[in-house]
């Protein structure tokens, strides 16, 4: 067995040295168990039932998965390729201090393929959340000084160095003690990437406010032809005193007529000759929608304040600054500050009731500013029904983040957390917070928190016996992606279950699945009197659908076969 080991082995290490990369991240791709055993046991979900959450049947559904991320993501293949909007990830930042662990060890400083060892994990993760991004898609990223130089090479080549968008750096304390040598680290990383950024033209997809243009809007523009300009009277705010005006104090504006400024407006026209942006046209457009003017001083530099509907979309800093103190500290467009890590760690011993239970949780402020900057560059407006992915789920943040910004604006989002029990971090941290954050809870000091509502589904990730394809293990999988279909459906009311086929639904969408082909004909029967389209899938050895049993209904129905379907998303990620 060892000596197999050895020779598959060197004939990695061989392909390896074929490879001729000119430029980029090179690293010893090093084996992992979890990744391994996919060669022989393939994931599906099972739902613990017991752990399921429902306050409002109409409201969506999210999911929080129990099991190791590369599993969870092998799934998602299946169910979300191309469905996820947004990403936010916290990954171990492999500092060397019990924060990493591979193959069941923690990875410490000493260790020289330390930087090896974390790039061959988080890369196979990446890699599988691309292909869950939508076209608009973007990922975020959380990750200390120790990996963000090789996180961010890394990334060029998983999604692209003309996808990058930023490298947002966000002020994570205010508290200053003694740290380290030589520097105090008061800030961490968030790498940003866009599915797809250039699609003719650069998408707009992160907008942090719309603001309507009342502040430095200057008519003036010295490349601009000399233009004479007649505003109406009581169109122009003055800061100067009431008075009869006949001369400007800058040269480049001149006044073609006495203007008489009263209680801070003009009596009777201004008529102001300047090298002007706009022309006597533009102005009477701007008068019908309601834009004003504006004179600050004697100089007569004339400024346009905006009418409603004239607006301007401002892009998020780089630097998330968390200091109240600071005129540029972050606040999403609901006016909420962006938090730090100590805020993090009381908000969750305030919902839990331990304290120290999980190192450097990052703020729901934090994942609530970034998930809110999503805009809709199609419609000029944010996205409020989205689906967001945190596969290191850790202390539930992003869970707890999401539920409260469809709170705030009525948002249909939608959140799926994976993360592993390690230390019950799963069972004990983050289905505890999302539990209360939807339910409601008191804190310690005896404060009530209102519930924010919503739905929780609780799965675990399984595994089926693969071996080999043959006729046994394809009965075998079939049978357990049940879970899987439905949450791929996303229909999770038994509507019909028996041995040969079940049904299920959500409000109007229906999935079959069919587990023997003789039984079509009583199926069809049990779904004679749904409308509406049906998502209908059937074991086949092959990748038969049989279409042609249901050339009656073909208009109701969408077949797919399986688990073919499925053992073509795991054959793409395990080759």
């Amino acid at each position: 067995m060892e000596i197999e080991k050895l020779k598959i082995e060197i004939g990695r290490l061989k392909k390896e040295l074929k490879k001729k990369k000119k430029y980029g991240l090179v690293w010893e791709d090093k084996p992992e168990d979890v990744v391994e055993m996919c060669k022989e046991k393939l994931p599906v979900l099972k739902e613990v039932k017991s752990k399921e959450i429902i306050t409002d049947k109409n409201k969506p559904v999210n999911l929080l998965i129990e099991g190791d991320n590369y599993h969870s993501l092998s799934v998602l293949n299946y169910t979300h390729k191309g469905k996820i909007d947004v990403i936010y990830i916290d990954p171990p930042y492999n500092t060397g201090n019990k924060d990493f662990k591979y193959n069941d060890s923690f990875v410490d400083k000493e260790d020289s393929f330390r930087h090896s060892k974390w790039l061959a994990f988080i890369s196979k993760r990446l890699h599988l959340a691309k292909s869950l991004l939508s076209k608009d898609g973007v990922i975020f990223i959380s990750i200390g000084e120790d990996e963000v130089a090789q996180l961010k090479l890394l990334c060029n080549e998983v999604f692209g160095e003309k996808n990058y968008i930023t490298n947002f750096i966000w002020e994570k304390t205010q508290h200053f003690g003694r740290q380290k040598v030589n520097s105090y680290s008061n800030a961490d990383y968030i790498l940003c990437y866009a599915k797809q950024l250039n699609n003719s033209g650069l998408k707009e997809l992160l907008v942090e406010s719309i603001k309507e243009e009342h502040e430095d809007a200057p008519l003036y523009n010295a490349s601009n032809p000399v233009n004479t300009l007649t505003i109406p009277a009581k169109k122009v705010i003055f800061n100067i005193p009431d008075g009869e005006y006949t001369q400007t104090t800058d040269e480049k504006y001149k006044l073609i007529q006495k203007v008489v400024v009263k209680n801070g407006k003009n009596k009777n026209a201004l008529v102001l000759r300047f090298k002007s942006r706009w022309s006597q046209k533009n102005v009477e457009k701007e008068l019908e929608k309601g834009t004003t003017f504006w004179v600050k001083s004697e100089n007569f530099a004339i400024r346009a304040i905006y009418g409603s509907g004239k607006t301007s979309n401002e892009s998020p800093k780089q630097i998330i600054f968390t200091n109240g103190n600071n005129e540029f500290v972050a606040k999403s467009r609901f006016g909420q500050k962006v938090g730090v890590n100590e805020e993090a760690s009381n908000e969750l011993f305030n919902m839990i009731g331990e304290q120290n239970i999980f190192e450097y949780p990052k703020p729901r402020t934090l994942v609530e500013y970034l998930t809110s900057l999503l805009f809709d560059h199609y419609e000029n407006n944010y996205q409020k029904d989205i689906t967001v992915l945190d596969f290191f789920a850790g202390s539930g943040s992003t869970g707890h983040a999401i539920l409260n910004l469809n709170k705030i604006d009525n948002g249909k989002r939608v959140f799926i957390l994976c993360t592993n029990n390690e230390e019950n971090i799963c069972s004990d941290i983050c289905y505890p917070r999302v539990q209360k954050a939807i339910t409601g809870y008191k804190t310690k000091k005896g404060e009530k928190i209102e519930g924010l509502g919503g739905n929780l589904k609780y799965f675990k990730t399984d595994f089926v016996d693969y071996k080999e394809s043959t006729d046994r293990n394809k009965i075998k999988l079939t049978k357990e992606a049940v879970e899987m279909l439905c949450v791929k459906e996303g229909t999770f009311e038994s509507v019909l279950d028996n041995e040969a086929f079940k049904i299920f639904k959500n409000h109007d969408h229906y999935a079959g699945i069919i587990f023997d082909q003789l039984v079509i004909e009583d199926f069809k029967k049990a779904i004679k009197d749904i409308t509406g389209k049906i998502s209908v899938y059937i074991f086949s050895l092959g990748d038969d659908s049989f279409e042609d049993e249901f050339e009656d209904i073909k208009q109701k129905v969408k077949l797919s076969p399986i688990p073919e379907a499925i053992l073509k998303v795991y054959r793409r990620i395990y080759k």
